[in-house]
């Protein structure tokens, strides 16, 4: 008994001079060291420590002995390929698998996403909203996922429990592998960003990528990534499905927003500076702040023919017919992959559903064995984690509906096209809960290839799915603390950056010698109707409605408001880009055409005399004819009202002066309200504070256009997809051309560094 106290006591004393301090609460075991959060694990999950020289680890495989993968003082290669050694072909599998989206609670919205609690939809049930679903707790336990999306989140608190909940559950399983949680973006302040955010506006509220490159400034792009790395780790989240770094070289395409425009010098530039801010903890390289970039969408999705997007059969193929393919490289090969943090590269990337006509097999990029491993892997030595983008090992049922996109295999098993996949160089699936798939992949392999190499393959791509999990710590501490997420979510230093990121991100086009005000003025508002909307990709669709497009509250801070034009000093108007449909319509089928239609980017009605009369691109097992040409068909944009709006309130205002604000998510046509508009100023999702400190005088304008603004459809049609800055830009009524690096200030024009360097 007295040798056990002694060496219970020289235990004691070891610990103390590594200076490990354990703490046990109700639920979990902590292991300090520094006065820092070091080990953690939860009582119920079976884990224990174990200790080797009186240093601790995690017993996560519960077999009571120290494995490699259990060793934090190896490298995370190291400690992945041990561990990649030692899974199952199910838990490998388990391992390649990108769950589908996940809301919190969770919510069912058709066959792509699906939530229950013990068989009852969550406002029929007992359950919390931090509750695990039926469909989680499935494919955790059941077919070993570890990679989780995540959408919506009633609030942080409960992100932070749920995460814990989902920690726990995947440390009681197996070797404890830990859970990877992914998100799109979602510091944004428009209607997709709420889809994904949905945290009643706690967190920090930045404009969209394409707000932050119209400031063209790198280190700001990288301050967010710092701070909002920060804010994703305090939610669990410790991968960005972002940033997306494609080329938008055809102003028609409805992802244009997510971007950070057509320039590939500033493209490349600020997808350096992103991935940098997210993974670079501190610029010390990965750490507890690090969340993993997945850069998007190789080898870049902005040149689909007639502007039209890879979501559909009709947007199937990206072509080059400006022989423009390289640059599109860019932003992935010399900004991503040269970072001038320690972590050296963005450590996933997603390729886009597109067939890129001219470069390899006509299969989408995720099948496509050249563009993955001849040019990725090979030519480029990119060996981090390739998943694919969501749902293109699914079924497709037509060109038309928002489905699976497996464009180019379409005829294909599900389980062939995993296979494809994998042999084309991919490691994980998006968008599937379902081990079966890529087991019978495996099956096929070694039909083709034996055992030893399939076993071996599948091996590579559980060592780069570990990797990405050891690097940012959740094998030592998957846990959060419930009140530092409250505290560090939406915190007030971290609002002030994005509100003055936001400040940066306006863009001034025109001012007919109004800004800035010397005073408090009177302001008319008329209200806008904002037209029925199909929005995350038409499976949703909002009522039509008239409402005011600003936040009057916050606008009687600024001006006076009043109810006629005749008392105001000035009119402001608030309106959206041209809503000109996605390039297809089923009424068109149906009248005899072949359902392409133009993208439409003023609001009156356009007819496409001026485009290709055969297209380059064509082909699908759903057609039974191969040119999309939409020539001599005729659009007109949903939200045609906007122009009126505009038109009209400047007859009600006469010589009195009309600004107006454009909220843009892509280039447009001005011609049709330019004239009338004595004052245009341009936002990309940012909050209306921001936008009234300007027009209020208080912040001068600094943003510059990050694309080119058309002159007209003619040049939008003559323009190549695959191609930078190649339209006519738009010179307005006095003399002004909105040319890339294009903005205003209070003394006019802005020429400085900005401009001297992109231009």
């Amino acid at each position: 008994m007295k040798k056990l106290f002694v060496l219970f006591i020289l235990f004691i004393t070891a610990c103390n001079s590594e200076n490990y301090n354990i703490i046990s609460s109700d639920k979990f075991v902590t292991v300090e060291r520094a006065n820092d959060e070091f080990l953690k694990f939860s009582k119920l999950s079976g884990v224990s420590i174990i200790y080797e020289k009186s240093i601790p680890f995690k017993d996560l495989n519960k077999n009571k002995k120290l494995d490699k993968y259990e060793d934090w003082r190896l490298s995370s290669e190291e400690r992945a390929i041990d561990l990649a050694s030692k899974l199952s072909l199910n838990e490998i599998a388990g391992l390649m698998l990108y769950s589908s989206h996940q809301s919190l609670p969770g919510r069912s919205m058709g066959e792509w996403m699906s939530a229950f609690y013990s068989g009852l939809p969550y406002n029929q049930s007992n359950a919390i909203a931090s509750d695990l679903t039926d469909e989680q707790k499935k494919f955790i336990e059941d077919d070993n996922l570890r990679h989780i999306l995540i959408t919506s989140v009633e609030s942080p608190q409960v992100a932070a429990i749920w995460n814990n909940n989902v920690q726990e559950l995947a440390e009681s399983n197996g070797f404890g592998i830990p859970v990877n949680i992914s998100s799109d973006p979602r510091h944004g302040n428009d209607a997709f960003a709420l889809f994904n955010r949905g945290q009643k506006q706690k967190i920090s509220i930045w404009p969209s990528t394409l707000g932050i490159a119209a400031s063209f400034d790198p280190s700001l792009m990288k301050k967010f990534g710092e701070i909002a790395s920060i804010e994703y780790r305090a939610l669990g989240i410790t991968t960005a499905l972002s940033p997306q770094i494609d080329l938008a070289t055809d102003p028609r395409w409805y992802r244009f927003d997510g971007t950070m425009g057509e320039d590939v010098s500033l493209s490349t530039d600020l997808a350096r500076a992103y991935v940098d801010g997210f993974q670079s903890t501190k610029n010390k390289g990965w750490g507890k702040e690090s969340v993993n970039a997945m850069i998007k969408h190789w080898p870049g999705g902005g040149s689909g023919e007639g502007g039209r997007d890879g979501h559909f059969g009709f947007g199937a193929y990206a072509i080059y017919p400006g022989n423009n393919f390289d640059n599109h490289l860019k932003p992935f090969t010399e900004g991503a992959f040269k970072l001038n943090g320690k972590t050296k590269k963005a450590s996933a990337v997603m390729p886009y559903y597109t067939i890129s006509q001219g470069f390899g097999e006509n299969v989408g990029s995720g099948f496509n064995k050249y563009l993955i491993t001849d040019v990725l892997r090979k030519k480029y030595n990119y060996d981090g984690v390739l998943c694919t983008d969501w749902a293109i090992t699914k079924d497709v049922f037509s060109v038309s509906l928002f489905q699976g996109k497996s464009w180019g295999v379409e005829n294909l098993s599900e389980s062939e096209r995993h296979f494809l996949a994998i042999d084309a160089g991919m490691d994980q699936f998006g968008g599937n809960n379902n081990y079966l798939p890529v087991v019978e992949a495996y099956k096929i392999g070694v039909e083709k290839y034996g055992e030893e190499y399939m076993r071996k393959r599948f091996e590579k791509s559980a060592i780069r799915l570990l990797v990405n999990i050891f690097n940012v710590g959740l094998f030592e501490n998957p846990y959060i603390d419930v009140k530092n997420t409250i505290d560090t979510v939406g915190k007030e230093e971290f609002v002030i950056e994005g509100f003055n990121a936001q400040l940066k991100s306006i863009i001034m086009l025109k001012n007919n010698d109004v800004l800035p005000f010397s005073s408090k003025k009177k302001v008319y508002i008329p209200i806008r109707y904002n037209p029925p909307t199909n929005i995350f990709f038409g499976m949703m669709q909002t009522e039509g409605k008239y409402e005011y497009s600003f936040d009057m509250f916050d606008l009687a801070k600024y001006f006076e408001v009043v109810d006629n034009p005749q008392d105001a000093d000035f009119a402001l108007v608030g309106i959206k880009d041209p809503d000109g449909g996605t390039g297809y319509s089923e009424k068109d089928l149906d009248n005899g055409g072949n359902g392409y239609m133009p993208i439409n980017l003023q609001y009156s009605e356009y007819t496409a005399f001026n485009a290709r009369e055969k297209s380059f691109s064509g082909g699908s097992p759903f057609e039974e004819f191969f040119n999309r040409s939409y020539r001599g068909k005729t659009v007109t944009s949903n939200n045609y009202t906007d122009m009126n709006l505009v038109n009209e309130t400047k007859k009600k205002m006469g010589e009195k002066p009309l600004v107006v604000v454009i909220e843009l998510s892509r280039p447009m046509v001005l011609k049709e309200i330019e004239k009338n508009s004595d004052v245009i100023i341009i936002t990309t999702g940012i909050e209306d504070k921001a936008l009234f400190e300007v027009i209020s005088g208080k912040v001068e304008p600094s943003g510059l256009l990050p694309f080119q603004m058309p002159a007209d459809m003619e040049t939008v049609e003559k323009q190549y997809e695959d191609l930078s800055r190649d339209m006519v830009p738009y010179k307005d009524s006095r003399g002004n051309i909105y040319d890339f690096a294009f903005g205003m200030n209070w003394n006019g024009v802005i020429q400085d560094h900005r401009v001297n360097k992109y231009k």
